[in-house]
């Protein structure tokens, strides 16, 4: 990119996916690159640990890794060669459903398309549309808003879709099944289900699905940090833990460097150096609701009252489209839904070298209000999911509670237990971190923003991070050498 690369230096702040993803390219053009993070252990929400009982794995964020297999930065590495491998479960997402019933995603389209009957038609013209076009589709959605796009007719369809609120969408199918199945991965965004352009992440969640499924990583999500930290050391870049950097002077003055941090930490690292306008819409972005995780050592696998849900990787718990629709508007009102919605990760299924024995590790995590410590938290998730597997409290043996004062104390990103980069709502969930031509740009020359606050959001995809560093590189050849 510069005759002189190898002689300039950049400095990334934070290690997450998107940190490390804009390390590799940065160093890939040849660039001397240093990582720093606060932890004592790099990688952000994509690590994993012995949550709850020697044996047991569990992850301690990020867990089922749709978007990972189809980022176009995760398939431009050959991770594989560090030892990192995807695998899923034959069923690659289940949606219970009062009376027994339940709703499938298999990775197959046309297996989904049969299991939903008489919706099988909408959900292929719907979500199979965009599976049949992600490729086209990965290429427009993962770079920021405001573009040039490459494929206008697939992105104009989609973004018809996309525009809908998850709540109006979701009365194209007859079914509940379908209709829930659907609005079950909308929950993904964190936002109220009736707001414009919450269909988005709900129809890119499920093509995705039918494109390379909803995998875990082996071993847990540790491997993706682990693979990726790899890939550094193979470029020479240097990882350096336990440094919380809280200003930019202490970087020594970086040719460029990406920050992948929240907004705020941003502002405060830059301090005087931002200019007034980025300063305004980093200290005015609103964080948005929380997760409450809750790790379980279950004996036995889970008894689902429709037993096609243990054969599946991730289970979304949320009943019915009302009742998603009234628990996520509760949370983003700061309340505590009475059945709030559950991811639940039953990541053993697909690889069962988690498990100890007959104990099965169990990650889940609620949508609660952001900051929430309610004591009661507990107790109303837990009897939500019994309420579709009668029987799973007597087969705990271990519980490991994280609130989100604690994910907040363990990652600073994750700002009042927020794992999604803030509020998916308003101008927020369109323009993210602010309105822009080029929303990685904090207004310091050869200093960008690359955090899950930034397009196209959260997620284990590394593309925050990549974008990120692709601007600083077009600074570098901009500036010239020296």
């Amino acid at each position: 990119m510069c005759d002189d690369a190898a002689m300039q230096r950049a400095v990334v702040v934070g290690s997450g996916p998107n940190g490390l993803a804009g390390a590799i390219t940065l160093a890939r053009a040849g660039l001397a690159v240093r990582v720093y993070e606060a932890a004592d252990r790099p990688g952000g929400g994509a690590r994993s640990s012995e949550a709850t009982l020697p044996g047991l794995v569990h992850d301690d964020a990020s867990a089922a890794h749709p978007l990972a297999v189809v980022s176009p930065f995760f398939r431009d590495l050959d991770l594989g060669r560090h030892g990192l491998r995807f695998v899923s479960a034959e069923i690659e997402l289940a949606h219970p459903l009062p009376g027994g019933r339940a709703a499938l995603l298999w990775r197959d389209l046309d297996r989904t398309v049969d299991h939903l009957g008489t919706d099988g038609a909408r959900w292929r013209h719907t979500v199979g549309w965009a599976a049949r076009r992600f490729d086209a589709l990965a290429g427009e959605v993962f770079r920021p808003i405001l573009h040039v796009p490459r494929h206008p007719l697939t992105l104009g369809r989609f973004g018809a879709l996309a525009a809908l609120p998850a709540s109006v969408l979701a009365r194209a199918f007859r079914t509940e099944e379908a209709a829930a199945l659907l609005t079950g991965v909308a929950a993904h965004g964190f936002g109220r289900l009736t707001a414009p352009f919450s269909s988005s992440i709900g129809v890119l969640l499920a093509a995705a699905g039918h494109v390379g499924g909803w995998p875990v990583a082996e071993g847990g999500s540790q491997a993706i940090t682990d693979a990726l930290l790899a890939e550094l050391r193979d470029l020479g870049a240097e990882v350096v833990t336990g440094t919380h950097v809280r200003s930019f002077e202490a970087l020594g003055e970086p040719d460029v460097c990406l920050l992948d941090t929240s907004p705020g930490a941003a502002a405060a690292i830059l301090g005087d150096r931002l200019p007034a306008r980025p300063r305004r819409a980093y200290r005015r972005w609103r964080m948005g609701p929380a997760a409450f995780k809750i790790d379980l050592a279950v004996a036995g696998p889970i008894p689902w009252t429709d037993p096609r849900v243990a054969r599946a990787g991730t289970v979304h718990v949320g009943g019915t489209v009302a009742e998603m629709v009234e628990a996520e508007a509760a949370t983003n009102a700061g309340r505590l839904p009475r059945r709030p919605f559950v991811l639940l990760g039953q990541q053993d299924v697909a690889d069962p070298g988690r498990r100890a024995g007959d104990l099965h590790p169990v990650y889940l995590y609620a949508h609660v209000p952001n900051g929430c410590e309610d004591p009661t938290a507990v107790d109303v998730i837990l009897d939500h999911v019994e309420r579709y597997a009668p029987g799973l409290r007597d087969r705990i043996r271990h519980v490991a509670v994280t609130t989100p004062a604690d994910l907040a104390a363990r990652n600073p990103n994750l700002v009042g237990g927020d794992i999604a980069g803030g509020a998916s709502s308003g101008r927020q969930l369109v323009f993210r971190p602010r309105i822009a031509a080029d929303p990685y740009a904090t207004g310091v020359p050869g200093v960008y923003l690359c955090s899950a606050s930034t397009p196209p959001g959260a997620a284990v995809h590394g593309m925050g991070g990549y974008n990120a560093a692709r601007r600083a590189l077009r600074h570098l050849a901009a500036r010239g050498p020296g």
